[in-house]
This record gives C-alpha cells, structure tokens and sequence, in this order.
C-alpha cells in the first residue's frame, strides 16, 4: 500500500480532473504544454491508469510520444517520452 501514499511526479501538476506536464522536444526543443484528462484520456490497467498521447509542437511541428502509468490515485508511476524530454514543474513558465 506503499504506493497509495506516493507524492507526484516532479515533473506533473494534478488539477484535479487532468494532470499537467510539459515536455521539450529534441529535435528543436520546442516546449509543448501537455493536458491529460483523468476520464477521457487514460484507460484503466491492473491497478491504476495508462496513456500514450502524440504530441505535436504548434510551431516547429516535432513530434513526441508521451506514455504515462499512473497508481488508482493518479500518481504518477511511470513516464517515458520518445523524441523528447519531460520538463519539471518547477522550470515552466
């Protein structure tokens, strides 16, 4: 039950119904703003919750695939971003 009781990930915000995170780009670091929805946008898996999003940079047009695994409270477990890199939560603007 260790896992219940975790905090968040550095790099996400919990607004309530979605998490927030930022990732950069490697291709020209562009910084995309990443909204996920707790109830439309992740799907459940033995015991927590999974998204994969394909992200597009509005100005340089990069592409990153961001894949999340969260605990049942929405925690952040696991993060892994291909053609990029996750930004802290402490560094956005």
């Amino acid at each position: 039950m260790f896992g219940l009781f975790r905090r968040q990930d550095p790099c996400f915000r919990d607004e309530g119904s979605a998490l927030l995170t930022r990732v950069r780009t490697a291709r020209h670091g562009e910084v995309i703003r990443v909204r996920l929805s707790k109830s439309s946008e992740m799907s459940q898996v033995p015991g927590g919750y999974f998204v994969r999003k394909t992200l597009v940079g509005p100005e340089s047009f990069d592409t990153a695939v961001l894949e999340v695994t969260t605990n049942r409270g929405h925690k952040v477990t696991r993060a892994t971003v291909d053609g990029g890199e996750l930004v802290p939560a402490d560094a956005w603007e």
